[in-house]
């Protein structure tokens, strides 16, 4: 199982869309891939979420980490998030 590297990009966002490094991992780990742009590679999960987010409260939280799969390891660029 090769280890999961958030770039610094993607770790710039963790407080801005709301996503935490586990919950990134939990989805690459668990869920199918398909292609993304610029030959990379995403997939997504919801979560229970049942919290405001930006003044409002969503039951739903939806990962979608997009990632390139290197030699020894997956480095993620970006994580978008989507409340629902």
């Amino acid at each position: 199982m090769k280890p999961i590297r958030l770039s610094a990009h993607a770790l710039s966002y963790t407080g801005k869309r709301g996503f935490t490094a586990a919950e990134v991992e939990e989805t690459i780990r668990a869920c199918p891939w398909g292609p993304a742009e610029l030959g990379r590679t995403e997939c997504r999960k919801d979560f229970a979420f049942g919290k405001a987010w930006n003044g409002k409260v969503y039951a739903t939280k939806q990962v979608r980490p997009v990632f390139v799969e290197e030699a020894t390891e997956i480095v993620v660029t970006t994580v978008y998030t989507y409340y629902f």
